[in-house]
């Protein structure tokens, strides 16, 4: 496949995009960002410290394209608003990367980066929580991840096993209140990864705030590596150990009680109701116990509730088959009134209704809308571009606004927040992986906040005598013919992929705009509401770009839509996917197969 120069791919809306029509264009040629290097700014690190002023780390004097190389290892760590790696052997070609000093050193330049923000002085306390999921790596890596902190001088609270959205809580619930805290999760990825996600009171960090860190980071990571700077000292740091979880379950089960306002049992208003949780082996079997069994409900037959870092049954995900399958077998032969299937980390959840249906995809997207819509007429929901047609037909049919948005749940609640400080009321963000953030909860992405609001919802239309259930609000949903996600390896060396996956995607959208691939459209039409269209950030300051990706719909000889495929590259792995929706029988295999004749094998042969 031809080297192609590469530009940020997001798809954005065109001047011309009047109200109720979007356009997914490219946006014109913007400069990459530049990634700030703290070895051309003016300080001294010293061999003893490795400390420089202000917080920041020079390049030690000398380094070499080997410690050029040393430091890329810890910023190709990055994974979008995150940071993500390989914690255990066991992957093919795929060495260990997230290493005790690698953690250590990317939370002491969190710590020194938290600190700036917030404009403390040195002698201020700054307090930092830190959650993990049950990985086998997790421990090793959270001492690592203490002595990093407080070698940046944070004092830290460690809560032990914990959800991602509880890391970002117990910034915001009385009594707890810290500035900031971490999650040690690598979410639905098998078992040999880890990861670090970062929140301060404010939200998630952006891609931005962690390539800035990282980069930090790498500084710190090369002079430890050469015998320079302070590192661990031999004693321990001081963690003081927080029972957080149960003040976040007690959180949500107040919630349930004060929304549903029970007219008999106001503090178990699940009693006579059937919910079975699948939490994969993950972090969501506190939901279980302190939230569900305490309202009354009947949680008999429920799946996987014991943490197990080596996910023996199937990945915690609720857009995994077996997941969903196993749930659905267990709703059935229980005859409960709800499944659940949370994610490791529990920041998404899918659900399954009482007649034994999958909700999760576009299908928990709409029963979400219409839940919203329902307390909000007339508010505008943001999905991801993966999103289909049929599902901005059910959010308009009940009066609300569809916003479509890059991939990346990062993206899609950022593309939120601007939307209502832009004075457009948007009251739900959420991604087809289940991924979903409500205005009324933060902007948080919490996947146990979500089935709270489907409970709410279920135990309401019982009081009021309706019949169905809540899988009845998305009777009318429209859905594909035929939906397929593949995916292509980009093969050679992991640290190229990113890269490479950059070139391939550009190269796809370069072969439509040449007329290499007949009958390809770069879709730039489409149902948005949004004034002067979706897919344009107005701010001041743009969303960082994370990942290149268009969207194309292929046209028949006789010029009849066949379907659309969205192709990005992964910000996971060395892979680039292909989002795949027909209109027809048989038009997803048609599809891949003329990309693979024309576009793959082509960009082969061109190499």
């Amino acid at each position: 496949m031809a080297t192609v120069p590469t530009s940020p791919a997001t798809m954005q809306a065109c001047k011309h995009a009047g109200r109720g029509v979007v356009r997914l264009c490219p946006p014109p040629p913007l400069p990459r960002r530049r990634r700030l290097s703290y070895g051309q700014v003016t300080t001294k690190a010293t061999a003893s410290s490795g400390r420089a002023a202000g917080g920041r780390v020079g390049a030690p004097v000398g380094v070499s394209a080997a410690g050029d190389e040393e430091g890329d290892r810890i910023r190709r760590l990055q994974n979008g608003s995150d940071v993500r790696g390989v914690a255990l052997e066991g992957e093919k070609d795929r060495a260990v990367d997230l290493t005790p000093l690698a953690v250590e050193v990317i939370a002491e330049s969190f710590g020194e980066w938290l600190r700036e923000e917030l404009m403390r002085p040195e002698d201020e306390e700054l307090r930092v929580s830190v959650g993990r999921d049950p990985r086998l790596s997790g421990a090793r890596l959270s001492a690592a991840l203490f002595a990093g902190l407080a070698g940046a001088g944070c004092s830290v609270f460690d809560m032990g096993l914990a959800t991602t959205p509880a890391c970002f809580m117990s910034t915001m619930l009385p009594r707890f209140s810290y500035d900031a805290s971490i999650m040690m999760t690598a979410s639905h990825l098998p078992y040999t990864r880890n990861g670090i996600k970062f929140f301060t009171k404010r939200g998630g960090l952006t891609s931005g705030d962690v390539e800035k860190i990282c980069d930090r980071a790498a500084h710190k990571y090369v002079a430890r590596k050469m015998g320079l700077g302070s590192g661990r000292g031999t004693t321990p740091p001081v963690v003081m150990r927080v029972g957080f979880m149960s003040a976040y379950a007690e959180h949500l089960r107040d919630i349930i009680k004060q929304r549903v306002a029970h007219p008999t049992h106001y503090d178990t208003p699940l009693e006579g109701f059937k919910v079975i949780v699948n939490a994969g082996n993950g972090c969501g079997g506190f939901f279980t116990w302190d939230v569900l069994e305490k309202l009354g409900a009947d949680t008999t037959g429920s799946l996987h509730l014991e943490p197990d870092g080596t996910f023996p049954n199937h990945m915690p995900n609720p857009e995994d088959a077996t997941a969903m399958s196993l749930t659905r077998s267990a709703v059935l032969a229980q005859r409960a009134d709800l499944g659940v299937v949370f994610d490791t980390d529990v920041d998404r959840s899918g659900v399954v209704d009482a007649m034994g249906a999958a909700i999760n995809g576009d299908r928990l997207i709409a029963l979400m809308s219409a839940i919203v819509l329902d307390e909000h007429p007339g508010t505008t929901v943001v999905t991801d571009a993966r999103a289909s047609e049929g599902l901005t037909r059910f959010i308009a049919s009940r009066g609300g606004q569809h916003c479509l948005y890059r991939v990346g749940y990062r993206n899609v609640i950022d593309k939120g927040v601007q939307l209502n400080a832009d004075g457009v009321e948007t009251h739900l963000m959420m991604e087809t992986t289940g991924h979903g953030a409500l205005r009324e909860n933060y902007f948080l992405d919490d996947g146990a906040y979500m089935v709270v609001k489907i409970i709410i919802e279920m135990v309401r239309m019982r009081l009021a005598g309706l019949q169905g259930g809540f899988g009845s609000l998305i009777m009318d949903l429209e859905e594909p013919t035929e939906s397929v996600l593949l995916r292509m390896n980009i093969m050679g060396e992991p640290k190229f992929g990113k890269q490479r996956g950059a070139q391939a995607v550009e190269a796809f959208k370069r072969y439509i705009q040449e007329e290499k691939l007949s009958g390809w459209v770069l879709d730039d039409c489409g149902d948005c509401f949004v004034e002067e269209g979706c897919l344009v950030d107005t701010n001041d300051h743009p969303i960082d770009i994370d990942a290149y990706m268009y969207r194309a719909k292929l046209y028949d000889e006789n010029k009849r839509p066949q379907g659309w495929v969205h192709i990005r590259q992964s910000v996971h792995n060395p892979n680039i996917a292909l989002n795949m929706q027909s209109y027809v029988p048989g038009g997803c295999r048609s599809m891949a197969r003329d990309l693979l004749d024309r576009y793959v094998f082509v960009g082969k042969r061109s190499q």
